[in-house]
């Protein structure tokens, strides 16, 4: 514990010592399995020559020669770089940035391998999306094929988006003897404000104007390489990936193209350089990610409103490491985790904006200040997590970290503990009659918190938009749709239901959605109980209501709520064949493999 940090706070300290105690047996299997490959030291030390040759054949002699002994270091470079996707588009120069920076600090860097790499704002609504969630795993798998030669010390994670830092990281983590840090892109410049984009969908679903207005600011909004600017998954990625200790203090949030990233990038490769087992400060990623940096992911997302697809990853990224995180540890922690930025779909301001004002060194201090963030965890950075309230400069080419700000430069983006926006993230979780769920309130409005109405129920988002253009959705109502789980379709991104379900409520209906698919970080202003577990192709509850049933979803209370005796009824069936076509039927085997939403909805450990 640093003289800037008192003690943890009860809650996060009991929510800690439960994680410990649940994850006891898991935890220390995972451990000794880690312990255990570490033993075995630099492993390409035990390969034959014919594979070693292999290993270094394309090398340089000078590389060759390093990597031919065993005091050398060599980085793994594994990179989910391609030019479609604008937040990793920059990752082109990486490798050769990284290269020149290990070599400079005496090691080796080898790119490795190369992960999938999807859009989700490309495939919304469109058939590939179905691909989506199973894609992280696709990326974990990609991520240990490319660690498996055993040629390496220590790797480096360049990725960004949706699934794929969680995919990086649970492929991290199967090779947990190794330190890893993760190299970030950074966000694109400001465009054309997020609640403008908004409000032009929501005028292109009425039918107020046409495709070339709406692609006019679609292509305004998204204009530039780097992360889309509304806080959704990818910077709610790079957020946690920072509290984790993960990347380095002040890297997530600075754009592409600037000689301040470059530098970050060239220290990226220096610091897990410095953390292999071949010097004097091993930091294996699996030792490093435990049960204390686990909650600080957690109490970083509910503080910040982060997207709701980590009700997912984080549990499946625990898992990787053998630590059982629940839902109910999030209801938990969110009991006590203050509110402290609005970024949209929150709030008007971008992560630009909030990066400005004081970004993640002013977030980290206030968290830590508060007793609310471990700090005494492990980090890429070299120390606790006190080194994350500095912010990353330039000193003529030398990068060195100052004090970070002591105060917000905008309150209306950015507040402290001790002057929240609400005394909870808004990330919450409901349970009943209809199973488990998770809704993301904290851009409701609060009489918007409960809604009772009669169940309108869809196999699908193309047949509630259907129902809208034909003008069939009046009086209140709550939708229903289903068959979106894992197992079903691979549980999609259902975001095409937000601009005709709020231009309804804007319209004066009491409207509500209910579904075992996603709504991810931009879920918005109508309430969403979402990944409702168990979903409606594993018989859960969902594949029992009817239309005119009335459900009753309550923020408030915690319930998700049926008021219909469902026994004596037939299960309904999909209405949608999504076994095949764009790749789909490739995945059959993964989504007769997948778990639960509730326990990550990943295919391994299930």
């Amino acid at each position: 514990m640093t003289a800037h940090t008192p003690a943890i706070h009860p809650v996060i300290a009991d929510v800690t010592a439960r994680l410990a105690e649940r994850s006891a047996e898991t935890r220390s299997a995972y451990l000794a399995k880690i312990a255990a490959a570490a033993k075995e030291g630099p492993a390409r030390s035990a390969l034959g020559c014919a594979n070693l040759a292999h290993g270094f054949a394309a090398c340089g002699v000078s590389d060759k020669l390093a990597l031919s002994g065993d005091v050398t270091p060599n980085v793994a470079i594994v990179s989910a770089y391609n030019d479609m996707l604008s937040a990793h588009q920059p990752l082109e120069t990486y490798p050769a940035i990284i290269k020149a920076a290990v070599a400079e600090a005496g090691g080796v860097a080898q790119f490795a391998g190369g992960v999938p790499a999807m859009c989700d704002g490309v495939t919304q609504g469109r058939p590939g999306m179905e691909l989506s969630l199973f894609s992280r795993d696709v990326i974990a798998m990609a991520t240990a094929v490319a660690l498996s030669h055993e040629m390496f010390d220590a790797a480096l994670m360049l990725g960004v988006c949706d699934k794929i830092v969680p995919g990086l990281l649970i492929g991290a983590l199967s090779f947990g003897h190794l330190p890893v840090a993760f190299v970030p892109a950074g966000p694109m410049p400001s465009g054309l404000p997020n609640k403008d984009k908004a409000r032009v969908r929501q005028k292109f679903a009425e039918g107020k104007v046409g495709r070339t207005e709406l692609l006019q600011a679609e292509s305004a909004a998204y204009h530039a390489p780097g992360t889309c600017t509304f806080y959704g998954t990818a910077n709610s990625n790079q957020m946690l990936m920072e509290v984790m200790g993960l990347h380095l203090p002040g890297a997530s949030f600075e754009q592409p193209g600037t000689p301040l990233r470059e530098a970050l990038t060239a220290e990226a490769g220096r610091r897990v350089l410095a953390h292999t087992a071949l010097g004097d400060d091993y930091t294996p990623v699996g030792e490093q990610v435990d049960e204390r940096a686990i909650v600080n992911a957690v109490v970083a997302l509910l503080a910040t409103g982060g997207s709701t697809n980590h009700t997912l990853h984080l549990v499946a990224i625990a898992r990787a490491a053998g630590i059982q995180l629940t839902w109910d540890d999030f209801a938990s922690l969110s009991e006590v985790v203050p509110l402290l930025t609005r970024m949209y779909p929150n709030g008007a301001a971008d992560v630009n904006r909030f990066h400005e004002v004081g970004g993640m060194a002013y977030l980290i201090g206030s968290l830590l200040d508060a007793g609310l963030l471990h700090e005494d965890v492990r980090t890429v950075a070299g120390q606790g997590l006190g080194r994350y309230r500095e912010t990353p400069r330039l000193e003529g080419s030398t990068l060195t970290w100052g004090d970070g700000p002591k105060e917000s430069a905008d309150t209306t983006v950015l507040r402290g503990v001790e002057e929240p926006f609400a005394a909870d993230g808004g990330l919450r979780m409901l349970s009943g009659n209809l199973g488990r769920a998770v809704i993301k309130v904290s851009a409701v409005a609060p009489e918007r918190h409960v809604v009772e109405a009669p169940a309108r129920v869809f196999g699908d988002q193309a047949e509630l938009q259907a129902a809208f253009s034909a003008g069939e959705l009046t009086g209140d109502f709550v939708a229903v749709v289903r068959f979106q789980g894992p197992r079903a379709n691979g549980m999609p991104e259902l975001h095409k239901l937000t601009p005709p379900l709020a231009v309804l409520q804007d319209r004066g209906q009491k409207v509500a959605l209910v579904t075992d698919g996603r709504m991810s970080g931009a879920s918005g202003k109508v309430p969403a109980a979402i990944h409702v577990s168990p979903e409606a192709e594993a018989g859960g509850a969902l594949a029992f209501v009817r239309d005119g049933d009335v459900i009753r979803l309550d923020a408030v209370a915690g319930t998700l709520e049926v008021l219909a005796d469902l026994s004596g009824r037939e299960p309904a069936q999909p209405t949608v064949d999504s076994s095949a076509g764009t790749g789909r039927e490739l995945f059959a085997a993964l989504r007769g493999a997948v778990g639960p939403a509730e326990a990550g909805a990943g295919v391994f450990g299930v």
